[in-house]
């Protein structure tokens, strides 16, 4: 591995909260089948076995971890938290949380064409990711990463609303509609230790506050913001 590779992954590393024994398994990960095709390398040098194996044991672990936090739910409540948590759009948004674009090794061509904000290259990304770090440390370190980055997001999961609509896009929709500026999403308070954190963010608009949510992720609180400004809008029943 060069120089610049290793100062590469030893970044990322710090990121993930993990540090792997065999840095050529993140390597791998990080690399797009792109980049290995322009080298003429085998598929053994990309990351897409590594997806397959990542998506089955994101698939348990997160799995198990709702089976045990909510246990008066039935299995078809259980199966809609889970495809929204290991949604692609959910996994590239993880992706891009821990900054996984700029790390990604891709062929000129996928580069220049944005591939390090492709929703697909950042979901199958991180898919590769959680693998890598399966086969380096087994299944608690895996499941220790994802409790890390989906912990926030499952505690802050509404019960009472399990449809995960995109309340976001619906608002911002809707002042199109009405002739509204944007909405503006602010941080207004944050609070509890950093493994229960707490966010209430507020909507403006025209420098004004609207309407606020809160939430165990500052996604969670957006989304609980934009469902009551949208509730103010009479878009949706109150």
């Amino acid at each position: 591995m060069s120089d610049a590779v290793a100062e590469t992954t030893s970044d990322f590393e710090q990121i993930l909260g993990y540090r792997f024994r065999d840095r050529n398994l993140l390597e791998r990960a990080l690399t797009h089948k792109s980049y290995a095709n322009e080298r003429r390398q085998t598929s053994s040098s990309h990351n897409e076995r590594l997806e397959f194996l990542g998506d089955t044991v994101l698939g348990f672990v997160i799995g198990e971890h709702i089976y045990r936090a909510f246990p008066n739910l039935q299995e078809g409540a259980l199966s809609k938290i889970k495809a929204h948590l290991v949604s692609a759009s959910t996994l590239a948004a993880k992706g891009r949380e821990i900054g996984i674009g700029r790390y990604l090794r891709m062929g000129a061509g996928e580069a220049r064409s944005g591939g390090a904000e492709k929703l697909s290259l950042l979901a199958d990304g991180f898919e590769a990711v959680i693998a890598a770090i399966y086969l380096d440390g087994g299944l608690p370190a895996a499941e220790a990463f994802l409790r890390r980055v989906f912990g926030p997001d499952i505690s802050g999961i509404d019960i009472g609303d399990l449809s995960f609509q995109d309340y976001k896009t619906a608002l911002q929709e809707s002042a199109q509609a009405l002739g509204l500026p944007l909405p503006d999403y602010r941080i207004v308070d944050e609070y509890g230790p950093d493994h229960e954190k707490v966010f209430v963010i507020q909507v403006f608009w025209n420098g004004e506050a609207f309407a606020y949510g809160r939430g165990a992720s500052k996604r969670e609180a957006q989304r609980k913001a934009a469902k009551e400004a949208l509730k103010k809008l009479g878009r949706l029943p109150a």
